[in-house]
Order: structure tokens, then sequence, then C-alpha cells
């Protein structure tokens, strides 16, 4: 019973927290893919600094799917926000084809020492990123920072 009288703050002011920790690993892992694609470095240098990208790239996707799109469809779905909750499906759809390719690269690189088309997949890498990112934004700001005032209110 007590759960049920949870004013909004305490349910969702958390959830600002999760996605301010979760963007910090977004920043951590943008520095992690500039430093594996800086050219000044041996190739035993850059295969271990690719070996961290991999696995910040890797907890940032799981942490996506399994934590922050949860809590930001609830959040929608708390506030009855039809038309919030639409946009968010077709966010959704941007950001899982992201997902594959993501996927697909940190598999490359986990079974391969061979760095001979990394240049050339970091910059794939740049652009599924950036399209992911943009359909991320988006989603945390129609889900959750347009009720802003509601959770803090």
């Amino acid at each position: 019973m007590l759960e049920n009288c949870q004013n909004a703050k305490e349910r969702w002011g958390g959830v600002s927290i999760i996605i301010d920790r979760w963007l910090q690993e977004r920043q951590d892992m943008l520095v992690q893919y500039c430093d594996v694609g800086s050219a000044d470095q041996s190739e035993e240098v850059r295969g271990e600094k690719l070996r961290n990208l991999c696995q910040i790239l890797v907890d940032y996707v799981s942490a996506g799917h399994f934590e922050i799109y949860d809590q930001l469809i609830k959040e929608g779905r708390e506030f009855d926000d039809e038309e919030a909750l639409q946009e968010a499906g077709r966010l959704f759809t941007i950001v899982d084809g992201t997902t594959e390719k993501l996927l697909d690269f940190n598999d490359k690189y986990l079974e391969t020492d061979d760095l001979s088309s990394l240049d050339s997949d970091l910059s794939q890498l740049g652009e599924t990123l950036e399209i992911r990112f943009s359909a991320e934004d988006r989603m945390i700001s129609v889900l959750h920072t347009k009720h802003k005032d509601l959770v803090n209110g």
C-alpha cells in the first residue's frame, strides 16, 4: 500500500541518475573510440585499446536494452503519454537497427588480431553510433525530460 502512495518524484526521480550514469558511460566510450582511432601507437597498444572499447561498447548497449529503455517506457506509461510512447516505438526501431552492427563490430575484433580494416570499421562504427545516439537522445527527451516538471513538481 505504501508503495502505491509514492509520488512521481520518489518513483521517477532516480531515473535521471540512471540516465546520467549511462550518458557518462557513453562519453567514456567516445573517449575510448577516439583513442583507438589515434594512429600514433603500436598495433599491440591499439589492440588493447580496441578491446577496452569493445567492452565498454557492449556494456553501453546492454545497459540501454536491459535498463534504460525499460525505465523510459515505464515512465511514459506512468504518465499515460501515448504520443511519446508511439514516437519511442519508432525510435527504438532505429536503435535496434544499430545494435546488430555494434555487436558485429565487437564480435569481429574479439575474434581477430588483424587490424588492417580497423580504420574503415571505426568510421562505420562512428556513423552507427551517431544514428543511435540521436535516437536515444530523442527517446530521453520525449519519455523523460518532457515529464521533468511533473516529477520534480
